[in-house]
């Protein structure tokens, strides 16, 4: 299986396909680069293709080019099946505030109808979100057999005092490899956010700045400890 990893490449960390390249090798998956999904999916619609749309954070706001947020909500998100952002890029894509999972879900069903078809929105803390915790959460189209018209999952991990760079990244590519290994949507966050806690927790123990992502190479296909998404439809 060959996944097409449309990203940035850095020299020295693990950033972008610097954080996300190794962890798809060690689940068996190769990963190549390239500039073309749109060309892609007018070939072959069958595709799938998932975006983590790199904006900004709660921290410091937009931190990319002021052209780039309009052709990401406009563009790339519409052609995505699957979008990962993190909660203070999802209320920019959304245009609203996100505190409550009710909110999270309308705001997610609002941007389907735009595209994507699987929203996984990463580092929330919503207004029930229990102190050192974090939370990761998936809203996905209505498919056979779901009453409600979607499907929605939480999951909360123990928030660590540490906020590296390329997180939402190595996220992806976890959530991506676990797709792509044919697991569903509550299997495949489970299995993300288990991986990169295991990763964020070594990190905090190392107290460095970089994710020791190499380091905790068989973490990151079979983390020892699992955080189950919980479903939350009804």
């Amino acid at each position: 299986m060959t996944v097409i990893s449309i990203q940035s490449q850095v020299a020295y960390g693990h950033v972008g396909n610097s954080a996300a390249v190794f962890p798809m090798q060690m689940h068996g998956i190769d990963a190549v680069v390239a500039d073309f999904v749109q060309r892609a999916k007018a070939r072959n619609p069958a595709l799938t293709y998932c975006c983590d749309p790199v904006l900004g954070d709660r921290d410091g706001g937009l931190f990319v080019q002021a052209g780039i947020p309009p052709l990401m909500r406009d563009l790339l998100c519409p052609l995505a099946d699957l979008i990962s952002p993190n909660h203070f890029e999802f209320e920019w894509l959304c245009g609203a505030k996100a505190a409550t999972i009710d909110q999270v879900i309308a705001q997610a069903q609002a941007l389907m109808v735009r595209g994507p078809s699987t929203i996984v929105v990463t580092g929330a803390e919503l207004a029930d979100t229990p102190d050192g915790q974090i939370e990761t959460l998936a809203v996905e189209r209505s498919k056979a057999g779901f009453k409600a018209g979607f499907k929605a999952w939480r999951l909360r991990t123990p928030k660590l005092p540490i906020s590296p760079s390329g997180t939402g990244d190595l996220f992806a590519s976890l959530l991506v490899s676990a797709r792509v290994r044919e697991a569903d949507t509550p299997d495949a966050l489970s299995h993300a956010a288990s991986a990169i806690f295991a990763v964020l927790e070594r990190t905090a123990a190392r107290g460095t700045e970089e994710m020791r992502i190499v380091e905790t190479a068989a973490l990151l296909a079979d983390p020892k400890r699992r955080f189950d998404a919980i479903d939350i439809s009804d």
